[in-house]
């Protein structure tokens, strides 16, 4: 590439010549076209179809940049398009704010852009507006990402924790944990690596193939907290305990082995490309049939149920007992999105 330094510099966001270069090299080779124009002063006005408005935002802090599945370029589009796939929405539109720390490799940071436009693409969602910042050197993590993501469902769709009754099914449509144990490898830390890659992928596949169907209550992407935090959740909200078996529950043998060393439970870890559903109970087999059609639903599982006493979240261990899964408190593994 043809920008004059290996590494960023506080020049690359002063709005000279190293920022336009910066720009047009990186950002609008990756990601220009479509409705982003960095050619124009003026706010994208991008069409919307028919339907309900839908939108969220989000940050990403990922500690390493780059971990076995992803970085925090994919990351980002991903995390901020599920979102508007659990809520039922088809994501359409992103915007893209960079937080760039001096000294970043100019290398690192068009191989992250380019994962994130390759991503957006696979998503068929557009990044329609953006800007960068570049801070002092020890003022960041060599990257942040902040992102708006804009997505159109159909009306009337209704999808809540306040629908959900009791005798309602959970299910999950993957392994889980596998995000925060990769994460943590590609970290090193503890002496410990391996080759175990993080699920973070979209879901927009998984959630669509659900929305037909007049049982279906609620979608969460069990990311910060994990499993156990989107259950506790829908017991708070819901007014229900949760009662999940930990039998049903899939986790990857070197997730589970990881987690036994080091004493971290793996339903507390972020996934990035699942799905938790609750479903009527007449509707569960026929979600479950339609996810394990689906490539990344192959491992999918009824995992539990809403029950209307007891305890919040109670999971029933494969020895026949019984324990409780607290709230979360402690963030054990911090820098995980």
């Amino acid at each position: 590439m043809a920008l004059d330094e290996a590494r960023i510099s506080l020049a690359h966001g002063n709005g000279g010549r190293y920022m336009r270069e910066l720009i047009q090299e990186v950002f609008a080779r990756h990601l220009g076209g479509g409705v982003l124009d960095t050619d124009l002063d003026a706010c994208p006005r991008p069409p919307l179809p028919e339907g309900e408005v839908v939108f969220t935002t989000d940050g990403f802090t990922v500690q390493p940049l780059e971990f076995p599945g992803g970085n925090i370029g994919s990351l980002a589009v991903h995390g901020t398009t599920n979102d508007l796939a659990v809520a039922g929405a088809t994501p359409l539109y992103l915007s893209l704010n960079v937080f760039i720390e001096e000294g970043l490799e100019v290398e690192v940071l068009e191989r992250i852009i380019a994962s994130l436009a390759q991503a957006a693409r696979a998503t068929g969602v557009q990044v329609a507006a953006g800007d960068t910042k570049v801070l002092r050197r020890g003022e960041g993590g060599g990257l942040y990402l902040a992102t708006t993501g804009i997505g159109v469902r159909r009306p009337g769709l209704k999808l809540n924790m306040a629908s959900i009754r009791p005798g309602d099914r959970l299910l999950v449509s993957g392994s889980v944990g596998d995000h925060g144990i990769s994460v943590m490898l590609a970290r090193e830390q503890f002496g410990l690596s391996g080759e175990l890659e993080s699920d973070a992928a979209s879901v927009l596949p998984l959630t669509r193939a659900l929305l037909e169907l007049p049982g279906l209550r609620f979608m969460r992407d069990p990311t910060r907290g994990g499993l156990a935090t989107v259950a506790h959740e829908i017991a708070r909200a819901a007014g229900c305990s949760v009662r999940l078996q930990e039998s049903a529950i899939p986790v990857r043998d070197t997730v589970r082995s990881v987690c036994e060393m080091l004493g971290y439970d793996p339903y507390y870890l972020a996934c990035e490309g699942r799905v938790v559903a609750v479903l009527a109970p007449e509707d569960a087999e026929q979600a479950l049939r339609a996810w394990r059609a689906l490539p990344d639903g192959a491992a999918a599982a009824i995992i539990g149920e809403v029950d209307a006493t007891g305890r919040p979240v109670v999971i029933e261990t494969e020895l026949g007992g019984r324990r409780m899964l607290e709230e979360l408190e402690d963030d054990s593994l911090p820098r995980i999105c």
